[in-house]
């Protein structure tokens, strides 16, 4: 059994280069500095992020439309069961397990510093 991912707003942030980063940290809660800082990130899980954030959202982009598309719960939720196993399957071809995925996912949406370390890397 595998765990599903839990977000991808960030991952359609990544994927589209990042340019709603701004955006994303002004929604984010404001945290205190320790807070924010709990967790702290090597640039080479930044990385793994950053290729597994870009191939989700082109999953996602693709699987978008057959699930908008699909006119029962049979089939939507069969749409869906294959895009989180591609999903997960991408995470864990960049060498991340899905929860180091989701607490980094987690992670970006709560901590602006983050959100910009990440753009450097996306562009680098």
């Amino acid at each position: 059994m595998h765990k599903r991912l839990t977000a991808t707003l960030s991952a359609g942030v990544l994927a589209l280069g990042l340019h709603a980063g701004t955006s994303l940290a002004q929604q984010a809660p404001a945290q205190s500095g320790a807070a924010a800082s709990q967790h702290t990130y090597s640039d080479a899980q930044l990385k793994k992020f950053v290729a597994a954030s870009q191939k989700v959202a082109m999953i996602s982009q693709e699987y978008g439309p057959k699930l908008q598309s699909s006119t029962d719960e049979a089939s939507r939720n069969k749409i869906f069961e294959e895009a989180d196993k591609k999903m997960v399957g991408a995470v864990h071809a960049e060498g991340m397990t899905v929860d180091q995925f989701n607490g980094i996912n987690q992670s970006v949406q709560q901590d602006p510093k983050l959100v910009q370390r990440l753009e450097r890397i996306a562009t680098q």
